[in-house]
């Protein structure tokens, strides 16, 4: 379960704003992928707080809403399927958080960034950080920012779906399931989904 010993490790060394950073959505073969930033009061309680994947969907949803209500300050910032195009998922995962720091009001002086990787080939987290591999099953903040992610970019997911009826993103959120891959076998890729994802789809389909 999460803690608050990362953020406590951060103020012992001098930081007085610490921000936890989570993204979602690095894997599907459509839509953006999303990352938030957090920074909770320091001993703030909420319940259920964990990995937005140990959480059912209508806690996530409540989380979501204190955790907007509670924070010291919160953001969420996406990179859509063009961009990941342009780049690659590692670059777009890594712009996407530094999005998410560069929108904090106030703004952090520290960050922890969930996983190992802290940089593409094109960019980088800039502000003093660490990594924290799990980090959203061990640190508060990085917990909090999984939720605002996750659900971020689901009920995104959800407008596309009405947008875009046909591929049902409501059901499966962009991600390579069996119902995602007959809609694209039916209907062809939309233009919000990834090409560089469907390269396999696209081989088989032409092969």
């Amino acid at each position: 379960m999460p803690n608050w010993e990362y953020e406590e490790r951060a103020a012992a060394a001098g930081y007085t704003a610490v921000c936890g950073v989570d993204e979602a959505g690095a894997g599907p073969l459509a839509g953006p992928v999303y990352a938030a930033a957090v920074i909770l009061p320091h001993g703030l309680e909420l319940p259920w707080l964990n990995d937005s994947k140990q959480v059912t969907p209508k806690r996530r949803d409540t989380l979501f809403n204190l955790i907007r209500e509670q924070a010291a300050a919160w953001s969420v910032a996406s990179v859509s399927a063009k961009e990941i195009d342009e780049m690659d998922i590692l670059n777009a995962r890594m712009l996407a958080m530094q999005r998410a720091i560069d929108g904090l009001t106030p703004s952090a002086d520290y960050a922890l960034i969930d996983g190992n990787r802290d940089h593409g080939s094109r960019y980088t987290i800039v502000i003093a950080h660490e990594t924290v591999v799990k980090g959203d099953s061990l640190s508060f903040s990085i917990a909090a920012a999984s939720i605002l992610a996750k659900v971020s970019r689901d009920q995104y997911m959800e407008q596309l779906a009405e947008e875009y009826p046909q591929y049902r993103f409501d059901q499966h959120k962009g991600y390579g399931t069996k119902l995602h891959y007959e809609m694209l076998d039916q209907f062809g890729p939309s233009p919000v989904h990834r090409r560089t994802f469907l390269q396999k789809w696209e081989a088989r389909r032409h092969g």
